[in-house]
């Protein structure tokens, strides 16, 4: 009897124990016949940006190559092809790995539900994280609502150590294949995937940027961080796999901190799931925004890297031309969004979402609250960055701002965070700065004062 396994959020081959349980369960059935299936749901695959789309096709190629082409792609409802998938191989169980943000939990109930009315089980194991969600507590029972101590339970706790591809595995040709979904525009450049690249990855940064990641992380200017966020989220490579090689350097001790706040994120919306959206410290909830022709005329501005802040203009051209943004740069166009232009913090996490080859949904929503002090172990509100200083201190010399901000690039040397300053810092059409942020700084702090009273 042949198994089915469903890829998810767990794009690769190898450290993959749901698929390996697959492998085991159909080789004690009889020949170890496995067909492996990725479903694709058209609505979202549309709403999807071009970037995201190529992005995802890119690693789903790269998954059907180390399949040797035998990945099933199919499109359409996913509990309903693989209702069809399953009578077409014969197969009475489907298995998957444990999704535990509230969309893919919503999914894996909604799928094991109709296959169930079929007489198929769906076995779901292991997860995307090193440690499952909702496992690390409290003595008390409770979770944790701080960092630093759930870092300690779950350093403590531990993690097991990566596993290798189950052997003997014979896999189906594709069954009643659609082949990868067609993205809606051309791609912007040519985007690499899949868990060999990841592998290449972590090589790489084992090489070029492990041992100093606590001085350089921070450096947009510089190739200081892992370049592994995307292959996290595909699920191309497992943290597992991260963890299990790194040793005790000062910076490779930051770097597991760094995969600890993505677990924590993880943890903290398992059990507050209306967190994705809304609020974790609701009293921020009744704090005044702004609304109206205007604020969503700043909101384009901000979208579109066009706010007369080289730092920030930066970063949000370099999340639309690839998809990523540099981890410290998300915090200072974040705190921009909420605390310069008065925008709740929802509307920075859905432009995020749309345009992010790296988006998980934890770590986006959590990072926004963090920034915008309403979330678990949250910077307190009065933390507002100031753009300008930021670009000098993280990218002293300014070749962040030159790299995508090509109005910017006849300015030499760090002028190049106050071209309004300059005699002809504006003369290719750049843009002077669409507030004042020493002004709105000020406003921030007022209304934070108004639900303080309150």
């Amino acid at each position: 009897m042949a198994r089915i396994f469903w890829f998810r959020r767990d794009r690769r081959l190898n450290d993959n124990v749901a698929l390996n349980a697959a492998i085991k369960a159909a080789k004690a059935d009889g020949d170890g016949s496995v067909a492996p299936v990725f479903c694709v749901d058209p609505a979202e695959f549309g709403a999807l940006s071009p970037i995201r789309q190529h992005s995802l096709v890119a690693s789903l190629d790269s998954l059907g190559a180390s399949l040797d082409r035998k990945l099933t792609i199919r499109n359409g409802d996913v509990a309903q092809s693989l209702i069809e998938l399953a009578a077409a191989a014969s197969a009475k169980v489907v298995h998957a790995t444990r999704a535990y943000d509230p969309a893919g939990v919503a999914e894996q109930n909604r799928v094991g539900l109709a296959l169930k009315e079929h007489g198929v089980f769906l076995q779901l194991d292991d997860s995307y994280y090193a440690v499952e969600p909702g496992s690390v507590r409290k003595a008390d029972g409770s979770p944790y609502r701080v960092y630093t101590p759930f870092f300690r339970a779950w350093f403590e706790r531990g993690w097991s150590r990566p596993v290798s591809l189950e052997s003997g595995a014979t896999w189906i040709e594709p069954l009643q294949c659609h082949g990868r979904p067609t993205p809606t525009a051309p791609a912007p450049f040519e985007i690499r995937a899949g868990e060999q690249f990841a592998l290449e990855t972590l090589a790489k940064f084992e090489k070029r940027a492990l041992q100093n990641y606590d001085e350089l992380r921070d450096r947009s200017d510089l190739s200081g961080t892992s370049h592994l966020s995307h292959a996290l989220a595909h699920g191309e490579i497992h943290p597992r796999t991260i963890l299990d090689r790194l040793g005790e350097s000062s910076g490779a001790l930051v770097f597991r901190k760094e995969i600890a706040w993505r677990e924590f994120y993880a943890d903290v919306l398992w059990h507050n799931p209306h967190t994705l959206t809304d609020y974790y410290d609701q009293k921020f909830s009744l704090m005044r925004y702004d609304s109206g022709p205007a604020a969503e005329a700043k909101l384009a501005a901000w979208q579109q890297g066009k706010t007369g802040f080289p730092m920030v203009d930066a970063g949000m051209r370099q999340l639309l031309e690839t998809g990523w943004m540099h981890n410290r740069v998300r915090m200072i166009v974040a705190s921009f969004l909420v605390k310069d232009l008065h925008l709740e913090w929802q509307q920075g996490a859905e432009w995020f979402e749309k345009n992010l080859t790296d988006f998980d949904p934890a770590s986006n929503s959590h990072g926004w609250q963090w920034t915008a002090g309403c979330g678990t172990d949250a910077s307190p509100y009065f933390r507002i960055f100031n753009p300008i200083s930021q670009g000098y201190k993280f990218d002293p010399e300014g070749d962040y701002v030159r790299r995508y901000v090509p109005e910017l690039r006849h300015i030499s040397g760090k002028s190049v965070h106050e071209p309004w300053q300059l005699i002809d810092g504006l003369v290719n059409g750049y843009s002077l700065p669409i507030v004042d942020h020493g002004a709105e700084r000020l406003e921030s702090l007022a209304r934070l004062s108004e639900i303080s009273k309150k």
